[in-house]
């Protein structure tokens, strides 16, 4: 039996020959390019320096600019309350009515002994014209004439006596009304009816005065040498003796439209809090603010001189610190997003294109001339990136 093979030989070299022209046409095969990063589109302003204003927002209460307490300067049974609780009442307006009876009578009986003084008086003058002539005719001693004038002198010390009684029973008749010293609202009564009311002892009611309202704040001391040092260095403008403007702004953010004025603040710092007190008055003509609100209190009235400020939108943080991104050029020549790190001061709002636009003041890190982006930040995926500038768009500034 014979058996046939394939010769070795004829077949390596053809599959070294496939294998050549395989790898052959791997490294033939193109290579895809891989895709330039474009530009960020941004948009800029120049930073420059300004006067801005200057404003501070503080928490602050309510408190009535007058609570009065309401006592009888006299004695004597309650007969009426003439309020109602919670009820607006006016200077001048009786609150309570104390049995009158025995002030009218004591009122007469003052006016009785006032007449009678006055007709002492009249005779007592009778009486020294009379013997006035006499005397001058020695028809009379000299001590009857002065006794007749001491007389008439002492009527006219009973007639002015019994005139400050008269003054006095109807002052107490006037007081047993029991009005209202200033215009308010009326607490609860203390007293019904039919009690008797010793005095000025008894606490009968309360009233509150509304209209003006007075808001109560702390101010740092911290604060307070700032706004100092910067006003000495004359990088701020601080109202005339202390008169901030004041606006409150309620718990749902609206703000109130009435503006008050800082009338008082205390030259003690507390212990605790490490704060001065200050106290402005607002008009409150319709009382929808009260006593025992909490409440933002804005101060307005400085200014920042010469200040930089950018939108609040162009300040990062990083983690480590606020930055903002400025346009410069690279080696190439190319406009790039370069962070400039920056120390931040206040919020300052000013009216942009008819609304209220939030920037931040910035204390350092900025010169003016630079090219502070301020749109298209989050375009931006590091230092140094390519960027395109198109402010052609940029007709209004949210500030956010």
């Amino acid at each position: 039996m014979r058996l046939s093979f394939v010769p070795l030989k004829l077949s390596i070299p053809l599959l070294f020959t496939s294998a050549l022209t395989l790898m052959q046409g791997c490294s033939e095969a193109p290579q895809s390019a891989q895709p330039q990063m474009q530009p960020a589109a941004v948009m800029t302003l120049i930073a420059s320096k300004e006067d801005v204003p200057f404003t501070i927002e503080l928490p602050a209460t309510l408190s009535g600019s007058k609570e009065v307490e309401i006592r009888s300067r006299v004695a004597g049974i309650l007969e009426s309350r003439n309020f109602a609780e919670g009820q607006r009442v006016q200077q001048g307006q009786s609150l309570f009515t104390i049995d009158l009876v025995p002030y009218k009578l004591a009122v007469e009986r003052a006016q009785a002994a006032l007449d009678g003084a006055q007709a002492s008086l009249t005779q007592a003058e009778r009486d020294v014209t009379r013997l006035a002539k006499l005397r001058a005719e020695k028809s009379v001693s000299q001590r009857d004439y002065d006794n007749a004038s001491s007389a008439q002198e002492i009527a006219q010390t009973n007639l002015a006596a019994a005139k400050i009684a008269l003054k006095e029973a109807e002052l107490n008749l006037e007081y047993a009304q029991v009005k209202a010293p200033v215009a308010g609202v009326m607490g609860r009564e203390n007293v019904s009816e039919g009690t008797y009311v010793s005095g000025p002892d008894i606490l009968l009611s309360q009233i509150t005065q509304f209209d003006p309202i007075r808001l109560r704040f702390g101010l740092s001391e911290r604060e307070q040498l700032q706004m100092r040092q910067d006003a000495e260095n004359g990088l701020l403008t601080l109202p005339e003796q202390g008169h901030w403007q004041t606006r409150v702004k309620l718990q749902d953010g609206t703000v109130y439209p009435q503006i008050g004025q800082v009338n008082f603040s205390d030259v003690r710092i507390n212990p605790h809090t490490g704060t001065s007190e200050f106290q402005a008055v607002i008009p409150n003509p319709d009382l929808q603010l009260r006593p025992g609100q909490f409440v933002a209190v804005e101060l307005s009235g400085a200014v920042r001189q010469e200040a930089i400020i950018v939108p609040q939108r162009a300040v990062l943080d990083n983690g480590t610190g606020k930055f903002v991104y400025v346009v410069s050029k690279n080696e190439q020549g190319m406009s790039v997003a370069l962070p400039a790190p920056v120390q931040v001061g206040e919020w300052i709002t000013k009216p942009e294109n008819n609304q209220d636009q939030n920037f931040w003041l910035i204390k350092s890190g900025l010169k003016v001339g630079d090219e502070v982006i301020i749109d298209g930040m989050a375009r931006i995926f590091f230092a140094g990136m390519p960027v395109t500038v198109n402010n052609s768009d940029n007709t209004t500034i949210n500030a956010q």
